[in-house]
């Protein structure tokens, strides 16, 4: 088509989109995509952009317009599309256990289509196991303030960040906060931070009853709430304390799994060794709709142990968890991170972009704070550095706009924690060379300088 003004138009009829207020669409156009190559893509007027932030939420791995991970696709769709996780599929074993090679400790995959359904996947299994084995006890869940696990009413129940979970409650019992470990914006005023957010949860636990905690669930690098890196010593008190009290430990890698940090799983950066670990966006970077949730043994072995019991098994299902076009996908998008060194070429471009921000830093004093793990970074924008006060959030999103209109995509917190909406959000694709990170901070320096001064 060389007119997309049709398409455009029906877009602009019928479609709702995401995270978005359409009462804009009375006066603009909504924007439309057509193609995408590399780190590029292009809208429906025929403009360019370099896409800092893999699809808008993180999830383009490996980049645009991937013939092999089609093929591969299309390939498997001719020979079989579809059937029921109640039985397997060729592609469904194979990714099963390419991916646990890549995880040691774990064992078992059970496969469904996004990251809210592969954490409720978690809370239901929890569930289960505290009706069969303590009682009904151990039924409560902790998630952690600023954590984003998902968009269900069941996993909403687990959002740390407020304005997610506003107007869609009340919510179903047992979901217990904990605090965030955001060392920047320090709650208490010790040298051993990380031990110190530690043994917050471990208060929390203490407060409800360790007898009634049966899972803890969080990311490994805070998403949407900020970017946030955990301090030092952080993860190793977490797992002591999980231990200690026999806790399983849930990590929701749904944004940092597959690479997104520079390793295949954001925990490995941490040494963790958890029970359940959800993956989804980065699994087939968006070429097919794929999300697993893996287990260790020991949890795969409670839903087995009495054969007779007809209630005993994990009697869940999900329909296009049976869709082969997932772990096709993914199959393929696994190999070209491998053959193309993906992983370490994340780890070096995440330390030029934390450098180029800490350089944007020296020189614009809005920036408070730069953090982030590989190619996941963000930058804190403060209205001053002496108080923290973050920075007005309509000059924030303005800032996002003003790189849009020079050709670059970036993101922002938004909507989110309340008051808090104030970190610019950049998660380039694998493939990111020098030139693109460059092109991204050259965007954002010009954009600050237009907006604060």
């Amino acid at each position: 088509m060389n007119d997309l003004s049709p398409v455009i138009a029906a877009d602009k009829a019928h479609v709702w989109h995401h995270l978005s207020q359409h009462k804009q669409y009375e006066t603009i156009d909504p924007r439309v995509f057509v193609e995408g190559k590399g780190m590029r893509l292009w809208d429906a007027t025929g403009r360019e952009f370099l896409d800092g932030v893999s699809g808008g939420v993180w999830t383009v791995n490996v980049g645009y317009g991937r013939e092999s991970i089609a093929n591969a696709v299309r390939d498997q769709l001719l020979k079989l599309n579809y059937y029921a996780g109640a039985a397997g599929t060729v592609p469904g074993a194979i990714f099963a256990q390419q991916l646990i090679e890549k995880m040691p400790g774990m064992s078992r995959v059970y496969y469904s289509n996004s990251g809210s359904e592969a954490n409720e996947k978690v809370y239901k299994m929890v569930r289960q196991i505290a009706a069969r084995h303590y009682g009904g006890k151990k039924w409560k869940i902790l998630y952690r303030d600023r954590d984003y696990h998902g968009t269900t009413i069941g996993t909403l129940a687990t959002s740390g960040q407020d304005q997610r979970a506003m107007q869609y409650g009340p919510y179903p019992d047992g979901f217990v906060r904990v605090p965030h470990c955001l060392e920047y914006r320090k709650q208490w005023d010790v040298e051993n931070y990380g031990e110190r957010a530690a043994d917050a949860i471990e208060e929390v636990i203490l407060r409800e009853g360790p007898d009634t905690i049966g899972a803890l669930v969080l990311e490994p690098v805070t998403a949407g709430g900020g970017v946030i890196t955990p301090p030092e010593g952080y993860w190793q008190r977490v797992q002591e304390i999980c231990r200690k009290y026999d806790i399983l430990l849930h990590i929701d890698e749904v944004v940092c799994g597959v690479g997104r940090t520079g390793m295949w799983f954001g925990y490995q950066q941490y040494g963790i060794e958890p029970d359940f670990v959800t993956m989804a966006k980065g699994v087939a970077s968006g070429y097919a709709a794929i999300s697993c949730t893996v287990t260790t043994e020991r949890v795969f072995d409670m839903f087995k142990d009495d054969a007779s019991d007809p209630m005993g098994y994990f009697r869940d299902i999900s329909t296009f968890g049976g869709c082969t076009s997932g772990p096709a996908a993914a199959i393929e998008n696994m190999r070209i991170i491998e053959e193309e060194g993906l992983l370490d070429n994340c780890t070096r471009m995440g330390a030029r972009l934390v450098g180029n921000l800490n350089a944007l830093m020296e020189r614009h004093r809005i920036i408070g704070d730069v953090r982030g793990k590989g190619l996941f970074c963000g930058a804190e924008l403060v209205a001053d550095r002496a108080t923290k006060e973050p920075a007005d959030e309509k000059k924030v999103q303005a800032v996002v706009a003003d790189c849009m209109a020079q050709g670059v995509i970036i993101g922002a917190t938004n909507r989110s924690v309340p008051g808090f909406n104030n970190t610019l959000c950049l998660s380039p694709a694998l493939i990111s060379t020098e030139s693109d990170i460059d092109a991204l901070t050259d965007a954002i320096d010009g954009a600050l300088t237009r907006v604060f001064g």
